[in-house]
């Protein structure tokens, strides 16, 4: 099934580079979750071999344990990933997630339902509630939630159809430029938040690129920071103030690379939308990305991977290949990891890599386009099958011998799976908390 993903996603990037990938593993899952992973790291990864002319190597194993946490602290304890009302839940008619880890998605969601802040409360309001009108009342306060949809029921749907004839990359010229070769000291602004994006960035600064990621005040996401931070200088502006703009525009005229996956609208609104950032900063190389894809009536809905599962048919067809029946308590079934986010964003760190090499080599500045659903539609249409695998057992091989001074305290990393040249990556920074550092280049 490898091969099929590696067919899709080479004819996105037109074209791969060769990557040995070995070992073995397969994560329990009724689609081909363990062959995409593989398939999304190794395109990054080729794209690297194709920028750099060094050889490509990839592990299996060592890939599936970081589509999760890789972090294992000594002597302190990782935070929850999720806010405890977050979850899946029983309307009158059928199923609806709320995602509330983001403070005001939490106050969105509750003002809704009309309840307290707690998860029983919660799963007795929502059963007055059918699960789309829920959805369309907690989205139109601001808030993140989806129904839950069949696969058949989503390919019907206005934003599945949308989304089934987009490109998985989505490519444009976005003018003329030159720019150094290779990796190295590439100047990366990002503008990312949980958890493709920060993937993305994360494996470019493992290999050279030089990464500062920007966040406004009062935004965080403790349950991931320790994950997503790896390698990066930490910054906040507040682009509401005229000092923070300035640094803003400064820090991106001096860009090679932007990475933003901000809720759809949000840089528009703040006056930075496309031609805005292509006339700062035109021979910068712009990758983006959403939730719901970028045409169709969700186009500008904000959204997260265990979202889009639902909306997109795969917590359904889990369940029903569990076996189980709604009356009988059965519940959603989503796939074992984040895996929408993560291939997500080593799509996005090889479009930015391709988008390098065609920079470096034609003169061409090229954007790219991705989203969760259109991956989510790469994954579905491989098809679904019976549950096979098993979680992974993680043993002391696996992790770095080195220690991480991380922001919180010490801890070991799951060691990355993959290496270019016989070199794994060099993160220049710890994991630490936002805002740590001040907004100038590593």
């Amino acid at each position: 099934m490898t091969g099929y993903f590696d067919e899709q996603i080479g004819a996105a990037l037109e074209g791969g580079g060769a990557v040995a990938v070995s070992g073995a593993g397969e994560l329990p899952s009724c689609f081909a979750t363990s062959d995409l992973a593989v398939a999304s790291v190794a395109a990054a990864a080729g794209q690297l071999a194709r920028l750099t002319g060094e050889a490509a190597e990839v592990d299996r194993r060592r890939t599936l344990i970081w589509f999760s946490r890789t972090l294992r602290p000594e002597g302190w304890d990782l935070p929850s990933a999720w806010d405890s009302v977050a979850g899946d839940y029983r309307a009158a008619d059928g199923w609806i997630r709320l995602h509330t880890n983001a403070p005001h998605h939490r106050t969105a969601a509750l003002s809704v339902l009309g309840c307290a802040g707690e998860s029983a409360a919660v799963a007795e309001a929502v059963t007055d509630w059918k699960a789309e009108a829920l959805e369309t009342a907690v989205v139109g306060a601001g808030g993140a939630a989806a129904a839950m949809h069949s696969l058949d029921g989503w390919a019907a749907h206005p934003q599945g159809r949308a989304v089934a004839v987009e490109p998985l990359i989505a490519w444009e010229d976005a003018g003329q430029g030159r720019g150094q070769g290779g990796l190295d000291g590439i100047r990366v602004l990002d503008l990312t938040r949980v958890l493709a994006g920060p993937v993305a960035t994360r494996f470019l600064a493992g290999f050279g690129a030089r990464v500062l990621r920007i966040d406004p005040p009062g935004w965080s996401e403790p349950g991931v920071e320790p994950e997503v931070t790896l390698g990066k200088r930490r910054a906040g502006l507040d682009l509401r103030r005229a000092e923070d703009r300035a640094r803003f525009e400064a820090l991106l005229r001096e860009s090679d690379v932007l990475v933003h996956g901000y809720r759809p609208g949000a840089l528009e609104g703040l006056g930075y939308g496309g031609e805005v950032r292509q006339r700062l900063a035109p021979a910068c190389v712009d990758v983006s990305l959403n939730a719901y894809g970028w045409t169709g009536p969700w186009a500008g809905r904000r959204g997260f991977d265990s979202l889009v599962q639902m909306s997109c048919g795969i917590a359904a067809e889990g369940m029903a290949r569990r076996g189980g029946e709604p009356a009988a308590g059965a519940r959603p079934v989503p796939l074992p990891v984040q895996a929408l986010d993560h291939a997500t964003g080593y799509l996005m760190a090889a479009a930015v890599l391709r988008a390098l090499r065609v920079r470096q080599e034609e003169g061409r500045v090229l954007s790219a386009r991705l989203s969760l659903a259109r991956s989510a539609a790469l994954l579905t249409g491989a098809g679904a099958r019976a549950f096979t695998g098993e979680p992974l057992e993680e043993g002391p091989q696996d992790l770095s011998p080195e220690s991480e001074a991380t922001g919180w305290g010490p801890a070991r990393r799951v060691a990355f799976p993959g290496r270019l040249g016989g070199r794994g990556p060099r993160w220049a920074f710890p994991a630490g908390p936002l805002r740590c550092d001040p907004p100038d280049w590593p």
